[in-house]
């Protein structure tokens, strides 16, 4: 594990968040690993009605600003890998529009979203480039998980 890695506290709630209750410690893509964890959560999530749903992934996004600018603060390193909370983010979004909530199109929705976090075609690109801290962290796997909610949903109905 590296060195800044070794700095976070997982006893801080913030920094516990932020690395996807450690899924982001993980030495081989984080961000993947990241992206799965967030599966299990959104188990829970599509038990909610919708607007619940929403409104919790609305909570997520405030709250994740809070907590990815803090524990890149505390890191002194903007957007470390092991920072996921991002990527838990653009999962829900991008399983939000699942048109039937099964095993085929959760792979769908997990491979799409990745491609699109990891290439960052525009405008995920220009999202990523010009914002800073917290936001600066969310907002390209907010963009993405959006335009992977769009592709899904073209595809589903």
């Amino acid at each position: 594990m590296d060195k800044l890695k070794r700095r976070l506290q997982p006893r801080n709630l913030w920094h516990l968040l932020a690395v996807g209750f450690g899924s982001g410690f993980s030495s081989v893509m984080p961000g993947t690993i990241g992206s799965l964890a967030a599966i299990p959560f959104w188990l829970l999530l599509i038990q909610l009605p919708w607007q619940l749903y929403l409104l919790l992934v609305i909570f997520a996004i405030c709250i994740g600003v809070h907590i990815c600018h803090q524990t890149a603060k505390y890191m002194r390193l903007h957007d470390h890998g092991s920072i996921v909370w991002d990527e838990f983010v653009g999962m829900w979004i991008t399983l939000m529009s699942l048109p039937v909530n099964n095993w085929q199109w959760l792979i769908v929705g997990f491979v799409i979203f990745r491609i699109l976090d990891i290439g960052k075609p525009w405008p995920i690109c220009w999202f990523d480039s010009n914002f800073q801290g917290g936001i600066g962290i969310m907002i390209d796997d907010i963009i993405a998980g959006v335009v992977s909610a769009g592709i899904i949903y073209l595809l589903g109905y």
